[in-house]
């Protein structure tokens, strides 16, 4: 379970917001599964469709929490594409939320050998 706080989840659809028409990235930093901080990175792809992301190896240095990462799908359900499960890489296994910028929804996943399972996420105030 991920639980984020209602500023946290402000704060990514914020940031989603900001970066359309191009999908927004960034890290979830979590304390035992809640949310303590969300990290605007960059994506250095620029693009509507997939997301490469960029943060600062000085900042994400002073990371000493657990991370998710998080970006957003503008037209598409909050749900891993096949882009995303083909380009996993090093967040296989570990939570992966997607903002919803049509529907405005945040869900959370893992993605692992190419298998996609849910996890439970609770927005609390």
């Amino acid at each position: 379970m991920v639980v984020v706080p209602a500023a946290v989840r402000d704060a990514i659809a914020d940031h989603a917001r900001a970066e359309a028409p191009n999908e927004s990235c960034g890290l979830l930093l979590l304390d035992g599964g809640r949310a303590v901080e969300y990290v605007r990175a960059e994506n250095k792809a620029a693009s509507p469709y997939r997301f490469e992301l960029y943060l600062d190896p000085a900042r994400w240095a002073e990371i000493d929490l657990d991370q998710a990462v998080v970006h957003s799908h503008l037209s598409s359900p909050a749900r891993p594409s096949r882009t995303d499960v083909e380009n996993i890489g090093l967040w296989a296994g570990r939570p992966y939320l997607i903002y919803g910028v049509r529907d405005e929804t945040l869900a959370a996943w893992t993605i692992s050998d190419g298998e996609i399972a849910s996890l439970d996420l609770v927005v609390v105030d």
